[in-house]
């Protein structure tokens, strides 16, 4: 009898309560980049019934309407009257500047803060991503797209998926165990259609796209039999609460430090973007099929106080090889990174990887998912 072990990842909408928060914060940010894009920024927004609360600190030399941010993004995400939350919300904003403390380790070039960021890539899909992630998202993606487009007429924006995926003893993906969805619905739908229509209209495509084996797949629709009441009416939301659906759903580890809300000096954000380049990069130079970065950061200081290499086994080329190859090829400096990452030239929106992830990204051009160092690491270890 065949032994297998269990991975899960989940994913949330744009609707959930916490994605609300995550975007309102980053369509700040955007909106102070947009026209000083030198502005810091660590923003954090929280989010309940009919309320919005928008706080920390900013420094930037352009005028941001709060409140216009707000109510354009809630209105974008799919809130209506009647929901229990919607874009004629109060909002209520406690924004100052930036401790000069911060600032003047900032200002030399250093890093915006002490810290541990992880990145990973690993050869389970094209975009070298975990594949429980990758379809746990495109789940959402599907059935948001759907329900913006009327497709879906009964589905409200706070929605949950999770995907189990059951790996044999050398540790290759067998088949699809089991998927849970969550959607929010109005009070006229019965279970039965939702049940329907999220596995034949939304699921089923997704894992034809993989060829996967789902024979014996657990399906877990709605378990509670009812999701009316959502959103931030139904539960609160707040900035950073969702960082391990940002990036990799649990497959590689996570520093703690959440992105959204904050300006390309915060290392949480722009080093945890770094690493996922250089990760990416690392396993495309066929030097491992799996590989984390690990990085960390004194505030203040402008180099990186350690990199750490880890390959789970699947090295290919020594890691203390890998690990120099990395120090000659990446600048990984704070000022190097947002450089060579565009990280303040506006070429996407930071409120749009808010929802939907900030790793592994194939609709939006974001400069760390580039395999544009496999030479220079390559020749780096004279191969």
């Amino acid at each position: 009898m065949k032994k297998f072990t269990y991975f899960t990842s989940e994913f949330v909408s744009p609707g959930h309560p916490d994605k609300v928060s995550d975007q309102i914060s980053d369509a700040i940010l955007d909106a102070c980049l947009a026209d000083d894009p030198n502005s810091r920024v660590a923003c954090e927004v929280f989010c309940t019934t009919g309320l919005v609360v928008v706080g920390g600190e900013i420094t930037t030399t352009t005028y941001i309407d709060v409140q216009e941010i707000v109510r354009k993004k809630i209105n974008e995400i799919g809130y209506r009257p009647g929901m229990g939350f919607d874009s004629d919300c109060g909002t209520l904003s406690c924004i100052h500047s930036q401790s000069p403390d911060i600032a003047m380790g900032v200002d030399v070039g250093g890093a915006g803060d002490q810290g541990i960021m992880f990145g990973g890539a690993v050869k389970e899909t094209e975009e070298l991503m975990p594949l429980a992630l990758v379809l746990s998202r495109e789940i959402l993606v599907r059935l948001t797209k759907m329900m913006k487009a009327g497709e879906i007429a009964w589905a409200r924006p706070d929605q949950k998926s999770q995907v189990t995926l059951a790996y044999d003893e050398n540790g290759n993906i067998d088949h699809v165990d089991s998927i849970v969805v969550s959607v929010q619905h109005n009070e006229e739908v019965s279970h039965a259609e939702i049940e329907k229509t999220v596995i034949e209209k939304v699921v089923n495509p997704v894992l034809e796209k993989y060829k996967l084996n789902t024979e014996n797949i657990k399906y877990y629709i709605n378990p509670t039999g009812r999701f009316v009441i959502g959103g931030p009416h139904g539960d609160t939301g707040l900035t950073g609460r969702k960082i391990i659906v940002d990036t990799y759903g649990g497959y590689f580890r996570h520093g703690g430090g959440a992105f959204s809300g904050k300006d390309p000096s915060k290392v949480d954000r722009s080093a945890a973007y770094a690493a996922r380049w250089v990760a990416k990069n690392v396993v495309a130079a066929d030097f491992a099929d799996k590989c984390e970065i690990q990085l960390s950061y004194a505030i203040g200081v402008d180099k990186p106080v350690s990199i750490k290499v880890d390959t789970f086994g699947t090295a290919k080329v020594d890691e203390d090889k890998i690990s120099e190859a990395i120090s000659k090829v990446f600048d990984l400096s704070p000022r190097g990174i947002e450089k060579a990452l565009e990280l303040r030239e506006g070429k996407f929106k930071y409120q749009d990887l808010a929802a939907f992830g900030h790793i592994g990204r194939t609709d939006i051009d974001t400069p760390w998912e580039r395999l544009n160092k496999i030479e220079e690491l390559k020749k780096a270890i004279n191969l």
